[in-house]
């Protein structure tokens, strides 16, 4: 697997501005929250939203600190999300360390939530763009449509293929949508360039979500940061227990585990049965199919280092394993 750092190499010193961006993001506004926020803000991660961001502001000639401050924007945002999803899912884990509720609280967790959701939407602000403003509304909008869609759906064993893509794009899609559409429309990108980048970032995400999914059942627990079947202990029911659900061996181990919620040897049971069949390489192929979606969509864009390094990003998504 080619490693994220050759990726990156085209905006190494973007990516370095951008992290002194997320350090001076300090909690000046309420003391309290300055050791929390310093704490996720240097939680490190992949980084792969700004990154996103940098590389499609790059085919224009966007203004270097504006390009800056909205990719900060855009990690703020995506932050912002996962202190909050923690907080709803109880989780105690992320990235290999203590989570901020686990730390400081449900109810610190959901306010640092929404103080970074309005630090990212002060600097998407600052860009002085109308339309990175409106994009970045709409996307906050879409991340609580599928949270929502997530909350009520727990434990649903029924659920089907085209509601869990709903939940994905609204979760985590609309947000690689918006880190690259919003650097295109920084840049001025021609219209038709501008939805070639929207389509890359959202099919991206869609793979990078699934992916996500696959790896809760198959990953190692400390590659990911938190235990294995993490998601199906708290009642999230993503693409590899919906396949095993249409086999019809898989449906009563389903029902079972949701009956007994939080029950960890009957999570274990569903686990067993996902890795000795062929659903995780299904599963696979379909992610596959969304990262050649989002190759397609830079084909008839100008060959740069930024392009090959956006088409490195989807192979690596498929390959990553944490």
């Amino acid at each position: 697997m080619l490693p994220i750092s050759v990726i990156y190499e085209p905006i190494q010193k973007d990516m370095a501005e951008v992290e002194e961006s997320l350090r001076g993001t300090g909690g000046d506004d309420f003391l309290w929250m300055a050791e929390p926020l310093r704490y996720v803000v240097e939680s490190g991660g992949k980084r792969i939203r700004p990154a996103v961001t940098l590389l499609v502001g790059k085919f224009y000639r966007c203004d270097h600190e504006r390009l800056i401050t909205l990719a900060a924007a855009v990690e703020l945002f995506h932050t912002g999300t996962l202190v909050q999803d923690d907080a709803i899912d109880k989780s105690a884990m992320r990235r290999g360390k203590p989570t901020v509720n686990s730390l400081w609280g449900e109810g610190a967790a959901v306010l640092l939530g929404d103080y970074l959701f309005a630090k990212a939407s002060e600097l998407a602000c600052s860009t002085g763009s109308l339309r990175v403003m409106s994009s970045f509304a709409e996307t906050l909008k879409h991340l609580s449509s599928g949270e929502l869609r997530q909350f009520v759906s727990a434990y649903d064993w029924r659920m089907e293929q085209q509601e869990y893509y709903k939940q994905i794009e609204s979760k985590t899609a609309s947000l690689f949508s918006v880190a690259s559409r919003s650097a295109a429309i920084l840049g001025e990108a021609p219209g038709e360039e501008e939805e070639a980048f929207r389509t890359y970032g959202h099919n991206l995400g869609m793979a990078f979500q699934i992916v996500d999914d696959i790896l809760d059942f198959v990953g190692e627990e400390e590659e990911l940061g938190k235990p294995v079947g993490n998601d199906l202990l708290q009642g999230t029911i993503t693409l590899p227990a919906i396949l095993l659900v249409e086999q019809r061996q898989g449906k009563p181990a389903i029902r079972e585990m949701v009956q007994k919620k939080g029950d960890k040897v009957a999570v274990e049971r569903v686990i067993d049965m996902i890795r000795s069949s062929d659903i995780i390489q299904e599963c696979y192929r379909i992610a596959d199919e969304f990262c050649a979606q989002a190759r397609l969509a830079l084909e008839g864009l100008p060959q740069n280092a930024y392009r090959k390094s956006l088409f490195d990003l989807t192979r690596f998504v498929i390959e990553r394993r944490k």
